[in-house]
């Protein structure tokens, strides 16, 4: 027995399980590195969301933007987020690798984030310093959330050993669940942040703002923390450049040898010249699918408007509560997937059905107007002021029993609290203030020709109908009735629409991915996805086109989004009809038939040339 030979194998055998344990989750197959990784993502999709809960409002009350260019701008932001995943995939693929993309773009993220944060600062500049300012930080969020978006899964996959596909599936639902996770929470608490916390005199959205910033700047920490455990696989070039360049040499091809050339049965036939059966085969299945996605952005157009035409109508109504609803997980497993599509596409059009109800009742005409009628019952003239504004350009004469005079005089504040001012007949229409639907006049000054006094208006809201008569009784200057009540409907009446829309999107879109995986081989699942985000951004494009040219009421346009949908899902029905669903797998089995067939060619072929030099003479054969 030898005791040295034996602790010199002891001591290599605690350290080879030391090295194992800090590779691997101690007793299971799971490497440390994820950890990191689902780390990294909760924390940038917390940034992410939560910067954006609050862009909407940002624009109207802080930039001071009307509803429309607010909307246009919030999905021309979200358009670029799913624009520029191809520049991520391409640069992570072609030049830099996963990691190194991940990083140098979540450096670009962080600088975007603190562009934006201080732009909401009301020190800093003038209000064109504070437009650039969130103009240039939303440009480099989208640039840096979209190059970051299909590098972070992919890079989290590799991590497996190819033999590890459960440990692999199951971290990708861990890391979809962070996912959830920081976008319910980042919902939840910025909002607060800005509404709660006062900074420089108003709602604070630098706070609002400058929390996903330093989420950000932890999320990227966090994922240079792994860095020594992470496997990182070098560029091994992108499978969508190359699917390109196919397709661009098949156009060329046909162009300038249709005419010298036989027919084929197929335009990217035209590419075997230079690229593989095979590769112009999987092109041809995954075009088969992209067709499908032709009608898809306007299920986006509708879904993404939660986030701006859906907020401005809440902050309408009376928000006595916040509820955040959760993905309504059932499916219907008697409906084929792209009849679950369809299904899901109307589940969206009754959202916008019910949307449009809520619109009409949120303001009846005249909309977003309060009418205050003034009455001077005085002896002498009312000069009436509003602190900070000068409301009245004359005073309000004494009232006479034989005639009424008054004058309309039309002025526009536009600060936080925006209102327009009529002289006797006084409407307050909220445009900046769209969000909350009173205000507290309690310091309106009253003029005599001998005394001054300070009246209380109390609070006003808007679809109400306020009789203001001032006169001297006692201590009292001013009576204040409200012959119209003010528009109070509950924000649980948005209840159905949500419900509607997310029963649609579970349906729509987890479907769609489904689908879209099981009619694609294996190397083409990323040109798949890279189609459906752009499904994604051309959807937002629509809201846009709409939200800056349309110009009409927002419950009929509510109406022509449901009904666009409803005449794409039937266009989608009637192509899904005529689909033909396939077996990507069977390419295997096809083209391992046509390598097995040129085996035995070839064997065949030497077995026959053996035949023949046994034949001849002797001479010969040596």
């Amino acid at each position: 027995f030898n005791m040295g030979a034996f602790l010199s194998h002891s001591v290599l055998f605690v350290i080879r399980c030391f090295f194992v344990c800090a590779q691997k989750l101690c007793g299971t197959n799971y490497p440390v590195s994820i950890a990191f990784i689902v780390v990294n993502e909760f924390c940038e999709r917390f940034s992410y969301y939560g910067m954006k809960a609050v862009l909407t409002l940002y624009f109207i009350h802080y930039l001071h933007w009307d509803k429309n260019l607010s909307t246009a701008v919030y999905h021309a932001f979200s358009s670029l987020c799913y624009f520029t995943p191809l520049l991520g995939a391409v640069i992570a693929d072609s030049w830099l690798g996963k990691f190194r993309t991940v990083i140098y773009l979540s450096i670009v993220y962080v600088i975007g984030h603190v562009v934006k944060s201080v732009g909401a600062i009301p020190d800093v500049g003038d209000s064109t310093v504070h437009v650039v300012l969130s103009m240039l930080g939303l440009v480099l969020i989208a640039f840096g959330t979209g190059g970051i978006k299909p590098c972070v899964a992919a890079f989290g996959g590799d991590q497996f050993d190819e033999e590890h596909t459960e440990e692999r599936r199951k971290f990708f639902s861990i890391f979809y669940m962070s996912i959830n996770a920081g976008s319910v929470l980042s919902t939840i608490i910025t909002p607060i942040l800005r509404g709660d916390v006062k900074c420089f005199g108003g709602d604070c959205y630098a706070l609002a703002f400058g929390v996903p910033a330093a989420l950000m700047v932890i999320a990227l920490v966090v994922f240079i923390a792994g860095s020594g455990l992470y496997k990182k696989s070098p560029p091994e070039g992108n499978v969508l450049v190359r699917v390109c360049k196919c397709i661009g040499f098949a156009i060329r091809n046909r162009w300038n040898n249709s005419k010298k050339s036989p027919k084929r049965s197929h335009w990217l036939d035209w590419a075997e010249e230079k690229y593989p059966k095979r590769l112009i085969q999987e092109i041809k299945m995954v075009f088969r699918v992209l067709v499908l996605y032709i009608p898809l952005p306007m299920f986006w157009a509708l879904f993404d408007q939660q986030g701006s035409r859906w907020t401005l109508q809440a902050t309408r109504m009376n928000m006595d509560f916040v509820s955040h609803f959760f993905s309504i997980q059932f499916f219907l497993f008697i409906f084929s997937p792209l009849k679950k599509m369809a299904a899901g596409m109307i589940l969206a059009a009754l959202a916008f059905c019910a949307a449009t109800v809520v619109e009409i009742n949120v303001i009846p005409p005249p909309a977003k107007e309060s009418l205050v009628q003034v009455y001077n019952l005085m002896d002498s003239e009312v000069t009436v002021q509003f602190p900070g504004h000068t409301v009245f350009s004359d005073p309000l004469k004494s009232y006479e029993v034989t005639s009424l005079q008054y004058r309309q005089t039309l002025i526009t504040f536009y600060d936080v609290y925006t209102f327009n001012v009529f002289s006797v007949y006084i409407t307050i229409i909220h445009y900046s203030q769209l969000f909350f639907s009173l205000f507290r006049y309690n310091g309106v000054v009253c003029k005599t020709n001998s005394d001054q006094y300070l009246i209380d208006l109390g609070l006003l809201d808007f679809g109400a109908f306020y009789t203001v008569i001032l006169s001297k009784v006692g201590d009292r200057v001013q009576f204040l009735m409200e012959d119209i009540q003010a528009n109070n409907i509950h924000i649980a009446w948005q209840v159905p629409q949500y419900v509607f829309i997310t029963a649609g999107e579970v349906m729509f879109s987890i479907t769609g991915l489904e689908f879209s995986y099981s009619q694609a081989p294996a190397s083409m699942k990323s040109v798949l996805q890279a189609g459906w985000l752009m499904t994604v951004a051309f959807g937002n494009v629509i809201v846009l086109i709409v939200a800056e040219g349309a110009g009409m009421e927002q419950w009929t346009e509510f109406l022509l989004f449901a009904g666009l949908l409803v005449a794409v899902s039937i266009i989608f029905s009637i192509m899904a009809y005529f689909y033909t669903y396939v077996d990507p797998d069977q390419l295997d089995k096809i083209f391992r038939e046509d390598t097995d067939d040129e085996k035995v060619e070839s064997s065949d072929g030497k077995k026959n040339e053996a035949v023949s030099l046994t034949d001849m003479p002797k001479q010969t054969k040596m």
